[in-house]
Parts: C-alpha cells; sequence; structure tokens
C-alpha cells in the first residue's frame, strides 16, 4: 500500500485519500467500474479513465456515456482543481447484452500545479481514484518498493511467511506500482507464449459419426496463426489483420477391413481478417470481412488426385440481438485459378459463392446453414446444429454436434458426385 508522510496530510484528507488507494477500481453505481490506466503521472501529462459497463440484469441495457465529465483533483495540502475529461470514443449511446460489458475511456489532462499523491474523483460518481504525480527525478510513492514485512492490520504483529508466500508475495518487501506496470508491458513471453498468443480457432472442429449405406465419420480441424500480434490495449492496425489458417476435413471408413480414410482435404490459406471494422451507433449491427488466398488438395497422386486455389472475399454482417444471441450472414464468394485438369469442372458443382447464415446464442445453441448453386441442379446444402453439453446432465466440455449433408463435394475425391441425406451425430469443440 502506498503512504504518505503523516506531517503533511490533514487526518480528513488523510482518511480521503487512504480511501482512493483502497477503492482504486471500486464500482460506482448502475454497474460502472472506473480505473486509472496507470498509477503514476507527470503535471500536464495526459491520462485515460476507464470505465467497464457490465449488464448483469435480465434484459438488453443502455448507456450513453458522457461526452465529457467533471473530475476533481485533491491534493495533500488541500487544494482542490476542476478539471474535464473528454470522451476518447464516438459520443453515442451503447447496447449492452445480457451478461456483455462495454469499455469506453475519458482523456484529462494533470493540472500543471499538480504535486504529490492525489485523489481523484469524478463529480456525481461515488468513486476516487489515486494517482501519484510525485517528481519523477526523485523517489516517487508509486515508484518506490514497499520494504517491510506483511503485517495483521488490526494488531501490527506479522504474519507468517507461510501465508504470505502462498498468497504469492515476498516476505520482506512488496514491488512498487509502476514495477508491476512495467513488468506487465516488459516482460518478454517464452516461444511458447507467443506461439500460443497468436494461436486461434478457425472453422468449426467436430467429430460425427453417421450411417447411410455405411458407417463413416466426419471430421474437421482448423485454426489460425495471426502474423503480427497488436500490443496490449491497442487495437489492430491494417497491418497487424493479417492470418496463416489450415483446415483439414477427412471422411472415414468406420466398416472397412482396415478402417481407411476414404478421403481427407488439405486447405491452408493466408487471409486478412477483421471481426469489427464496423460497428453501428447503438452496438447491435457490426460488419466484418475476411478475404484472402486458399489452396485445397487431397494429398494424392494420379487418377485420384484432387487440387484447385480461390482467391476469396467473405463480408460478414452480425445482428445483435436484445435476448443475447447473434445472428450472422456471411456469403464467401471465390475466384478460381491453376485448378488440376483431373477436377477441371469443379466449379460447376460448387459454384462461386458459398451462403452461410449462422445462430448463436450466448452460451446456448448454435445454428449454422451453408448453401452452395452449382451449374444446372448441382446443388449442395449443409446444416449443423450444436448444443452445449455443460448445460446438459454431462457437465462436460464440447457440444453436442448433428449435421445433415446433401448435394456434392463431401470430400474433394468425390466432388462431383451426389451425397444422398446424411444425418451425422458427434462432439463439437468449435461450433
Amino acid at each position: 500500500m502506498l503512504s504518505y508522510p503523516a506531517s503533511l496530510i490533514s487526518s480528513p484528507l488523510r482518511a480521503l485519500i487512504l480511501a482512493a488507494l483502497l477503492g482504486t477500481a471500486a464500482p460506482a453505481a448502475a454497474g460502472i467500474t472506473y480505473q486509472l490506466e496507470r498509477p503514476s503521472a507527470a503535471p500536464g501529462e495526459t491520462v485515460r479513465i476507464q470505465a467497464v459497463f457490465f449488464n448483469d440484469g435480465g434484459s438488453v441495457a443502455r448507456w450513453q456515456p458522457p461526452a465529457q465529465m467533471v473530475v476533481q483533483w485533491r491534493s495533500p495540502d488541500g487544494t482542490i482543481v476542476r478539471s474535464l475529461a473528454m470522451l476518447a470514443s464516438q459520443h453515442s449511446s451503447l447496447s449492452v447484452p445480457v451478461n456483455n460489458f462495454a469499455r469506453v475511456a475519458w482523456s484529462t489532462v494533470v493540472p500543471r500545479h499538480a504535486k504529490g499523491l492525489q485523489a481523484l474523483s469524478i463529480e456525481g460518481e461515488s468513486i476516487m481514484m489515486a494517482l501519484d504525480v510525485s517528481g519523477r527525478d526523485s523517489g516517487t510513492l508509486a515508484s518506490t518498493p514497499a520494504q517491510g514485512p506483511v503485517v495483521d492490520a488490526s494488531t501490527g504483529e506479522p504474519v507468517p511467511v507461510a501465508e504470505v508466500t502462498a498468497a504469492g508475495a515476498q516476505p520482506d518487501a512488496g514491488p512498487a506500482p509502476t514495477e508491476a506496470a512495467q513488468a506487465e508491458w516488459q516482460a518478454l513471453p517464452t516461444g511458447f507464449d507467443s506461439f500460443r498468443s497468436a494461436l486461434s480457432e478457425y472453422k468449426p472442429m467436430y467429430f460425427a459419426v453417421g450411417t447411410r449405406g455405411e458407417t463413416t465419420a466426419r471430421f474437421q480441424i482448423s485454426a489460425k496463426y495471426r502474423l503480427f500480434n497488436p500490443p496490449a490495449g491497442r487495437e489492430a492496425s491494417f497491418g497487424e489483420n493479417f492470418y496463416l489458417g489450415y483446415t483439414q476435413v477427412s471422411l472415414w471408413d468406420l466398416e472397412g477391413d482396415s478402417k481407411p480414410f476414404i478421403d481427407t482435404t488439405f486447405n491452408p490459406s493466408v487471409f486478412w481478417l477483421s471481426d469489427n471494422m464496423w460497428t453501428s451507433p447503438e452496438q447491435n449491427w457490426r460488419l466484418g470481412l475476411n478475404t484472402g488466398v486458399e489452396h485445397m488438395s487431397n494429398g494424392k497422386d494420379g487418377e485420384d488426385s484432387r487440387s484447385l486455389n480461390d482467391a476469396y472475399i467473405q463480408p460478414a454482417i452480425n445482428y445483435r440481438f436484445d435476448g443475447g444471441s447473434t445472428l450472422t450472414f456471411a456469403p464467401k464468394v471465390k475466384a478460381y485459378f491453376a485448378v488440376a485438369n483431373e477436377n477441371s469442372d469443379y466449379r460447376d458443382y460448387a459454384g462461386f459463392v458459398d451462403w452461410n447464415l449462422r445462430w448463436a446464442q450466448d452460451n446456448g445453441a448454435v445454428v449454422s446453414a451453408m448453401y452452395r448453386q452449382g451449374a444446372s441442379r448441382h446443388r449442395t446444402t449443409q446444416l449443423d446444429f450444436a448444443w452445449p453439453l455443460r448445460r446438459t446432465f454431462l457437465n462436460m466440455n464440447g457440444y453436442l454436434h448433428l449435421q445433415y449433408f446433401n448435394g456434392y463435394g463431401e470430400t474433394l475425391l468425390g466432388y462431383n458426385q451426389r451425397n444422398e441425406s446424411q444425418f451425422r451425430i458427434g462432439l463439437s469443440i468449435v461450433p
């Protein structure tokens, strides 16, 4: 905990600053919490006050963050300065679904003559924060480590070392707030940490089994790798939205003597993706975009070889319902090139557009549909339904997955073979 020389602080102000230190991120009314972005700053610098509005009610909540608000700076000598904080983003009403949150920030300038530990409050809100505005050339409150043991606040007696260690702290000293902030920004991740932070799900991942003439399993694995991670606390720039993707779809014969794989489609890609290129002022409409180049091959040679390439663009229009679900329409428009001779008429069966529609509840059902129209009467339809198993008596990870397929292209090898209605049931990891 930060402290200040008692001789410089009157008793009422000392209590006020102590409350500020203990309540840096204390909640305000209406489910809003406020917090300063950093523990210290110099006079004349701009700092940001961050606010999070969380809706834990039973219906959608609307929040109108003010374009500006008045903040009070209270110095150790009793001086009070009132100044303005300006909203950093567009001034609009936010629509926050159930069990979701919205985040905004205001910018304000530290008063020119501020010095020492400042108790910062927002007029009209029961919140107080603390900012160290001491000189940076000397030891400051926020940059001075806390020397000494952890004590029982009511008795002043040292707490047993085992309890302090169990809390993840050092027995004899604690870091300064600025050190903790610098460690958060400057800590170098390991190679695996960097890989893990850049890797995420891409297309659905599932394993489903069905019987129609013969018992088969169809499964899909998919992931994407971000090439450039944006720094924490900043939205990604254009160049930081490039990804490498990989998807693999296999059809497995579960009745054959050696349980052979009928065919596997390997689908690497490179693409640019942004899930939020534009959002409506009410926060219920959102526009995203995925565009890139992909390769598809079944990895075989000779007469069974199949391969092609395409460039695509896939806008995604999302509508957020007040009840806590999202409807997404994402048509994928494709232009083929470098198509192998063995499947030169692939476009006649797959067409040039995948019409995708998806409805997803928060922590609930996920329903998706894909339709393709090739030349003549070459139509393909796939329907998927997923339900979280945590909401069943099993209380386990994953989703119950149901799939219906009818048409062409269940495998790349059989792109021109019609598959009659096929139902499958299984488990999905990513619906």
